[in-house]
């Protein structure tokens, strides 16, 4: 296999395995775009398993090893070869849509944080992380999504980024407690009498108290916000890409319907979309005929009608 087409093949393995919802949803792109967000993702999901798969490494281990592949990723760029598996798919992906290279630096610093900071004091300082975490993929991604106004579409991108970034932390409280990590802002946690100790006798006992069950509904109510601020762009895009986006946003909504069905327990289970749910939405975002305008509040996939008054979410 040609070095260019395996990497490619890499990348689309790599979002196959781990990434099972925005997998299924990138089936609804055009095949010449899929293996571009194949690439985009093999890229961040790489960095994310240098940090967080490398568990019998030191944090000082991590971090040589992710600054290595950072520098290989910053020598590809100037045209230098590579042997990496990843990479030429990734640089070839930048290439052929001149991706702001500024997004990727971000991106690449906020993998670094995560190896030396555990927690975030408030909303704001969670929102500096998930600047390079996740808005920027929003962005990386609109080039291949395609925009007749490119500049309008940023910002319902980026919140797009944050919404699915933050349904993460809320589902994966417990998995990202287990390496020693809360994503929820220490303000929330004072908010509701929530400590990290009594995460962690949650995340022990498999059960929630009901303090963290509120805490965790106000976290719901902020990432509908996000989702709220992000449906205006999805009709900005090509009509060849809405498709994939509708589905990528209402599946990861759907996380947020699992976890208030039950009654907002995350250490109970991981609340999943289930698979016939999944295919369900898949096809319906397949027939459904692009749109030219973001449906009203009430008409948003999975989108409840009332949202929280949570000023603190402004960015």
């Amino acid at each position: 296999m040609e070095p260019l087409t395996a990497s490619y093949e890499r990348c689309r393995a790599l979002h196959r395995y781990h990434g099972r919802t925005y997998y299924l949803a990138t089936k609804l792109l055009p095949t010449w775009k899929r293996r571009h967000v194949h690439a985009l993702y093999g890229f961040t999901r790489y960095a994310d398993e240098i940090v967080d798969r490398t568990a019998a490494l030191t944090p000082q281990q991590r971090a040589a090893e992710l600054a290595a592949w950072s520098a290989a990723f910053v020598a590809g760029l100037r045209s230098r070869p590579t042997d990496d598996p990843l990479l030429p798919a990734v640089l070839h992906t930048i290439q052929v849509f001149d991706i702001d290279l500024e997004d990727f630096r971000k991106f690449l610093d906020s993998m670094a944080m995560d190896l030396t900071v555990t927690s975030y004091a408030t909303y704001d300082d969670l929102l500096g992380y998930m600047e390079g975490s996740a808005a920027v993929i929003g962005t990386m991604m609109l080039p291949i999504l395609e925009s007749a106004d490119r500049a309008a579409a940023r910002e319902p991108a980026r919140q797009l980024g944050l919404a699915f970034q933050l349904t993460n932390f809320i589902r994966d409280v417990g998995e990202d407690l287990s390496r020693g990590r809360v994503y929820l802002p220490q303000e929330d946690l004072d908010r509701f009498g929530v400590t990290h100790t009594d995460l962690r006798a949650a995340l022990t006992a498999r059960k929630s108290s009901v303090a963290i069950k509120e805490l965790i509904r106000y976290q719901v109510g902020r990432a509908r916000q996000h989702y709220a601020a992000a449906a205006p762009g999805i009709p900005m895009l090509a009509p060849s890409s809405q498709s994939c986006m509708w589905a990528a946003f209402r599946l990861y909504g759907g996380i947020l319907d699992e976890v208030e069905a039950q009654d907002c327990d995350v250490f109970v289970r991981r609340a999943t979309v289930p698979r016939l749910r999944r295919l369900a939405v898949a096809l319906s975002c397949l027939l459904a005929r692009p749109t030219a305008a973001a449906p009203a509040a009430a008409e948003i996939p999975h989108q409840r009608e009332t949202l929280l008054d949570l000023r603190s979410t402004a960015v």
